[in-house]
Parts: structure tokens; sequence; C-alpha cells
């Protein structure tokens, strides 16, 4: 069958190659995340938006699934400050700007961000990732 008469296909199999079960929740969540192009969500945003589509899912059950969806290598957990995270659709090394005001993240290439030395990593540890958020206002503080 094609994607047309499957409209779940695509979201299935990204489930199935990463060893997610295709639960109707899943499947839902993350053909909304698919939805857009690269997206910047908070969980709150996407129960909102899950909730405009008709989707009855639990902000409990989105914040457990975009959880899944990271550890699964489907999305990036950006933390901009403690206890404040967006989930991110692209997962390619990317930094970002963070508008304080209005909360919105963009994406920044990797390389137009130079990172200088890093300090050597505690021993048995290796670095994984460096992420840059640089913070930007409206310039009119």
């Amino acid at each position: 069958m094609t994607a047309s008469v499957r409209p779940f296909a695509s979201v299935l199999e990204r489930l199935k190659g990463v060893g997610l079960r295709p639960t109707r929740q899943r499947l839902a969540l993350l053909r909304l995340l698919q939805g857009g192009g690269d997206r910047h969500l908070t969980a709150e945003d996407l129960h909102e938006e899950a909730r405009g589509a008709g989707i009855k899912v639990s902000l409990a059950t989105v914040y457990n699934t975009l959880h899944q969806f990271t550890e699964a290598g489907l999305l990036r957990e950006v933390v901009v400050e403690a206890g404040r995270s967006y989930f991110d659709t692209n997962t390619s090394a990317h930094h970002h700007f963070l508008h304080e005001e209005t909360g919105a993240l963009i994406d920044i290439a990797p390389d137009l961000v130079r990172v200088g030395e890093l300090p050597s990593p505690p021993q048995g540890t290796a670095i994984a990732r460096v992420d840059v958020i640089v913070r930007v206002t409206s310039g009119n503080r």
C-alpha cells in the first residue's frame, strides 16, 4: 500500500526502525512532530497540538513519549535552563539562538560556531557533543 493509503506508514517504519513499539499515542505524536519540518517544541506545545488535532493523550504521556523518542535518537532535547526543555526534530549537530523574551529557538549551523579548547573529560568518560545556546534579546533593554 502507498503512504497515501496508509498515512502512518512512514511513522510506523521510523518507530520500528528504532525498536519502539508502535502504540497509538506514539504513532500520533510522531506524526505530528514530523508534520512541519525542523521544529522546537515543549511537551506542553505538543500536548496542545495533539488536543487540537483531536488526539486524546495526557501531558504525562507526552512527556514520557518525548523522552523515549529522545533516547531512541528521533529527537534532541535542548535544555535552556533548569526545568525548561525543548525537543528538537533536527537531530544533526547544530547550535541555537534562544530569544529570551519569546522563548523561540533558532538553529545555528555548526560551522558558524567555533569552540576553543575543551577541557579533558573526567577519567572514564568521553565528550558526546557540545551544545551552544546563544541568548538574544530584542535589544530594548
